[in-house]
């Protein structure tokens, strides 16, 4: 399952460690890394070239570092990799693993066999995919990331309300539809020709470190090729730990990410699920005089009003409540959330006053981060 290895991390930051992966997971402390992307070979197991119907080759995965003698052979490799990647992951910290069909069901089952607990398989579907040339197949129009917690008691990070807002306010789902890496984004080499194989495309990453990390985490990619997860990383203010076993692929993925410029820290801000604000009762609105005792409150269309009283309820000629009990009351209903339901005229509009809730956790974050920089 990997030995424990104690030490500091900060000397691997930001860095692309040239060798065997394995060789260099060891130089990675126990428990010090957030979240870790592997794009490991995938064991295609081709034989001969592909070619198109003019007879042209097609630039397939033919490299050395994707062919294995059997697959006992790549199954011990893959187990000893997921070993150390769970071994350097923190208690709460994930692991993403793409693969096509090739792979991706051995991986998986040997990372429920070290412990890791599934949490999703994600189907990316290429909107551009390469044809099967031959047409004794579908054409293969996706891969399969399967992420995972470290444990099933982890704690992990899922940004759920930065993914929905990314995808126009409704839920981010298991399917992406995302290119493939084409264009100026794939690096060629001085003959144009492809530089790698495999270069993942900038928005894949972008939507899995926006899902699963934070600020200033650490991202390990243990198959790091030109550098699409230091790129990405770089870009979100997340560090990255790359190790590379070829040479060129690693000088280019250091040019590259030297490129980027980070993202200020103003920009990296993200939708906070409402668990993880600061609970603000509305009668800590009327303490700090946002709303006045005796203020009438009223619904958006301004028929139905109430007016507020020193402790924080609202009263009607009839009965009286909290926001919540009193707009259920004149409504009808079971239940109301009265910030979305009761408005305070503001400048001669009518506002919600879950405006001025957050005008307030506003002012919350600003003093704490103000007593934080004392």
């Amino acid at each position: 399952m990997g030995v424990e290895h104690k030490g500091d991390i900060s000397a691997l930051l930001d860095e692309v460690l040239p060798g065997d992966c394995l060789e260099q997971l060891q130089r990675v402390p126990s428990r010090s890394v957030d979240v870790v992307f592997a794009d490991p070979p995938y064991n295609l197991q081709l034989s001969g070239n592909l070619t198109r119907p003019d007879q042209s080759r097609v630039d397939g995965v033919d490299a050395q570092w994707d062919k294995f003698d059997s697959f006992a052979a790549y199954d011990a490799f893959t187990r000893a990799w997921l070993a150390e990647c769970r071994r350097v992951l923190k208690k709460d910290g994930t692991l993403w693993v793409i693969g096509s069909y090739h792979n991706i069901f051995r991986v998986g089952a040997i990372m429920q066999d070290l412990g890791f607990w599934l949490l999703n398989d994600v189907i990316w579907l290429k909107s551009n995919p390469m044809p099967n040339f031959r047409g004794r197949r579908f054409t293969n129009a996706h891969e399969t990331l399967i992420w995972a917690a470290r444990e099933k008691s982890s704690k992990y990070t899922f940004n759920y309300e930065a993914l929905k807002a990314l995808n126009d306010d409704k839920q981010m789902r298991s399917d992406w539809l995302l290119p493939l890496c084409t264009g100026h984004e794939r690096l060629r080499n001085d003959k144009g020709e492809k530089l790698h194989p495999t270069q993942k495309p900038e928005a894949l990453l972008y939507r899995v470190l926006l899902a699963s990390t934070k600020p200033g985490d650490v991202v390990l990619d243990p198959f790091f090729g030109t550098g699409t997860t230091g790129a990405v990383a770089k870009r979100l203010g997340r560090r990255f730990i790359g190790i590379e076993r070829d040479a060129a692929y690693a000088e280019q993925a250091r040019k590259r990410i030297a490129a980027i410029k980070p993202l200020p820290g103003r920009d990296l801000q993200v939708a906070q699920p409402k668990r993880a604000l600061p609970r603000v009762p509305f009668g800590t609105l009327v303490e700090n005089g946002l709303i006045k005792p005796g203020e009438v409150l009223s619904d958006a269309t301004g028929r139905i009003a109430a007016r507020v009283r020193a402790d924080g309820t609202l009263a009607t000629a009839e009965a009286s409540g909290s926001i919540h009990r009193l707009g259920a009351l004149v409504q009808g209903l079971e239940a109301c959330n009265g910030w979305t339901f009761w408005h305070v005229r503001r400048n001669g509009k009518l506002l919600p006053i879950d405006m001025l809730r957050q005008q307030y956790r506003q002012t919350l974050q600003q003093q704490h981060k103000q007593k934080e920089n004392a």
